[in-house]
């Protein structure tokens, strides 16, 4: 069951690139018409739709980080969803690169914070007041929680995923066995199987956004 979960290869050449990058071929480009096309319409009124809800918790000062969110965003979504297809790999079920995403962008809110206001950002670690025998606990206790942060966005979108796509292969394993011996069972378990594909269409969409949400409100704290 866990197979679907190794990286592919082709005469040992990894193939997770190609899956990176497969993404991106499948936005429309802009033409040089002046009147686009429905799918570039609908591709801008999606970015600009994601731009918004990402923006709304952000000051001007953080505006400018618009432009990174929303490519991440935009690619989450579109990994995400080609991860459900048939004989694909989705590259946001492996922690190391859920990782690799997020320590890099939680890192940089944190030095936009320490350089341009560190006292604020440094307050942060101890609560306005807190009794004198509990500061350094809590001081402890903060740093803990600061630190986690890159580790919490990878583990949240590894889990839910991988967990995901399990429960979609184990349903539809039932499915496939149960067919031959209880056929009325079998159907049961494929409505399940639909239902609950639509269900990781969702989850799909929202830990994209969740992700990306997560370190637009980080920003915010260190802006």
């Amino acid at each position: 069951f866990f197979d679907q979960f190794s990286s592919p290869s082709l005469l040992g050449i990894p193939l997770v690139l190609i899956s990176l990058m497969f993404p991106a071929l499948l936005l429309p480009s802009p033409g040089s018409r002046w009147i686009p096309g429905r799918l570039t319409t609908l591709q801008s009124w999606l970015i600009n739709l994601i731009t918004k809800q990402l923006m709304i918790p952000l000051d001007k000062k953080g505006h400018k980080w618009a432009l990174v969110l929303t490519s991440l965003m935009m690619f989450l979504l579109l990994v995400n969803l080609l991860g459900l297809l048939p004989y694909t790999f989705t590259p946001t079920t492996q922690l190391s690169m859920n990782l690799a995403l997020a320590f890099p962008l939680w890192l940089a809110t944190l030095l936009t914070g320490l350089r341009n206001q560190p006292s604020v950002s440094l307050g942060h670690l101890l609560p306005e007041g807190t009794p004198t025998p509990l500061i350094p606990a809590l001081i402890l206790i903060e740093t803990t929680s600061l630190l986690i942060r890159p580790l919490a966005l990878g583990v949240r979108l590894t889990a839910n995923l991988t967990a995901g796509h399990l429960l979609i292969q184990l349903i539809s394993t039932a499915t496939v066995v149960l067919f031959s011996i209880m056929p009325a069972v079998s159907l049961l378990t494929l409505a399940i199987l639909l239902l609950l594909t639509i269900l990781e269409v969702a989850v799909a969409m929202i830990q994209a956004y969740v992700f990306v949400l997560l370190l637009s409100l980080y920003l915010q704290e260190n802006i």
